[in-house]
């Protein structure tokens, strides 16, 4: 930041002020979402800290977008509101809860100097707090808590508002920079904590407008709440109807890729970006507007495999709320029990899966495609019943579904279902006999009595506890934890059933994701259908994105 604040002054900032600036830094934490993404404490190609961030600070900004109140009360107030119901994700939901706390500092004023700005920060931080029922440190809220601190001890020096900021931005980025050494999971993974970088991104970028420096990017030209092609704006939805653009995704195969400028190059075409891959073959997955432009990009440096473009827009509306198939031509899982199902699953199969085993509601969503707050309410607004249970079949889903259920007029009971395969297991045990609560209990239960293997391959080499991965490797992670890596895919796909005891089992079921073929997992299921031969082992096409194979076993 520099030690050059006398030549930066600024006393007080209003509503108006506060918009620019907040627009300003989600600009700024646009272009750098990617790079919190890769933050992974585990080498998954699924990160979507800096993506659940962003769209978070998008919907807040939709919220003011064109409103023209100069009172900083009433801006940041609807700021609250919009990141609220947009909130995606850990992150997101905490993110959320930062700005409920600055909301709630400065709810009476018209304008804040460098006082106020303290006081909302150590109020954010105290709310960030409380909406984490098991907080730990070394994380985003750390980072929220040295922020508030270092604010405070800077109005003793100065009250003006650059300087505390200053101040703020400073301790958040060495706060960043010393996660890992609070929490172990992020040392032995040699990163730091993503949500902590992305609220220090987001400072910063507030930081360096009110300063008067870029913070828009420089090649492709984008707005602050989406984006500017053909010299038309384009906003991405927050659950209101705006559009979607398209989810753009190919295998690039070509002799002397350069993944680091491929990934740059890819990033200014939209967001939700994803490249992976080698010198050879580069996945690339993006939501754009223009998925023409993408497709020519690529098509210039080589040969593309696996061409899918798919319309969000009309996916959403069309999936939001998929109703299940009836029991009987007249009567539904929901008419007998007055009990409905709400399940979140990524993949057409997982769907159709969910679908035929009861569920009310499918919402399209998982790891990269956290569904909103308004989302999730949407749907369970929509039941056709008084009370409904949630599997949000993914742990950063679950903070999303609590917002949810607090603000619902229904009665809603959540299962914590932290992968598909749970979910399913859940959905399984659901009694059409029982009330709301033993249904919870009984689907939790079943839930919790499985294990689960994620098969996919490593977007980064690091270390974790006694193994080393390299980039590329196929890496599985057994009840969401990294337990096998390196050698070819069907000796991880081994080494994760050992890590289950599998032989101890009576049931394996085999989801395969979208990239493999049914030859190709028919293959792999007859080998382990040859290793476990008292075993069932079951088949089952989930076109689950990101990860090659879930496997259960029971």
């Amino acid at each position: 930041m520099g030690n050059d604040l006398a030549l930066w002054r600024m006393t007080a900032c209003d509503g108006q002020t506060l918009k620019e600036s907040l627009a300003a830094a989600t600009t700024w934490l646009e272009q750098k979402a990617e790079e919190v993404n890769l933050l992974n404490v585990f080498p998954v190609p699924d990160g979507d800290t800096g993506t659940n961030m962003l769209l978070t600070m998008q919907a807040a900004l939709r919220r003011i977008d064109v409103s023209t109140d100069n009172s900083i009360g009433a801006i940041i107030q609807a700021v609250s509101y919009g990141a609220l119901m947009g909130a995606r994700g850990n992150s997101g939901v905490i993110l959320s809860q930062f700005l409920r706390g600055l909301a709630k500092a400065w709810e009476k004023r018209e304008a804040i100097d460098g006082a106020d700005l303290a006081s909302g920060f150590s109020m954010a931080s105290a709310m960030a707090y409380k909406g984490v029922i098991k907080p730990v440190e070394g994380t985003m809220l750390t980072v929220s808590k040295d922020i508030a601190e270092a604010a405070m001890a800077a109005t003793k020096e100065n009250r003006d508002l650059l300087y505390v900021l200053e101040a703020a931005v400073r301790a958040a980025k060495v706060s960043v920079a010393r996660t890992p050494t609070l929490l172990s999971v992020l040392r032995e993974a040699g990163v730091v904590d993503a949500g902590g970088e992305g609220l220090f991104i987001i400072l910063e970028g507030i930081l360096r407008h009110l300063r008067g420096e870029r913070t828009e990017p420089t090649a492709v030209s984008r707005a602050v709440v989406g984006m500017t092609i053909g010299g038309a704006e384009v906003a991405p939805s927050d659950g209101s109807g705006e559009p979607y653009g398209y989810c753009t995704e190919f295998v690039l195969c070509g002799k002397d890729l350069d993944i680091e400028k491929i990934r740059s190059d890819i990033v200014s075409f939209g967001d939700s970006a994803l490249v992976v891959g080698d010198d050879n073959t580069v996945r690339v997955h993006i939501h754009t507007f223009r998925p023409g432009l993408v497709i020519d990009y690529a098509v210039a440096l080589g040969t593309l495999h696996q061409i899918k473009v798919d319309n969000m827009q009309e996916q959403h509306r069309e999936l939001l709320i998929k109703r299940v198939t009836p029991i009987s031509p007249k009567v539904t899982v929901e008419q007998i029990s007055g009990i409905a199902i709400v399940a979140v699953a990524a993949g057409t199969g997982m769907m159709e899966v969910f679908q035929s085993l009861g569920a009310t509601a499918v919402i399209p969503g998982g790891q990269t495609m956290n569904p909103s707050t308004e989302e999730l309410l949407q749907a369970i607004e929509g039941l056709p019943t008084a009370q409904a249970i949630i599997l949000p079949n993914n742990s950063n889903i679950l903070p999303t579904a609590q917002q949810a259920q607090a603000h619902t007029s229904k009665t809603l009971a959540i299962v914590p279902t932290t992968n598909l395969a749970q979910g399913i297991a859940a959905l399984l045990a659901f009694n059409l006999d029982a009330d709301l609560a033993v249904n919870a209990e009984m689907m939790e239960k079943a839930a919790r009595s499985i294990k689960t293997a994620e098969i996919t391959r490593a977007v980064r080499s690091t270390r974790y506890k006694d193994l080393q991965v390299e980039e590329g490797q196929p890496i599985a992670l057994v009840d969401g934890e990294l337990a096998v890596a390196g050698g070819d895919e069907l000796g991880v796909v081994e080494g994760a059933l050992r890590k289950m005891w599998a032989a101890e089992a009576e049931l394996i079921t085999i989801y395969y994701g979208e990239t493999v073929g049914e030859a190709q997992a028919e293959g792999v299921a007859s080998l382990v259908r040859a290793e476990y031969p008292q075993q069932r082992v079951e088949l089952v096409e989930g076109g689950q994105p990101f990860y090659s194979y879930i496997i259960s076993v029971e």
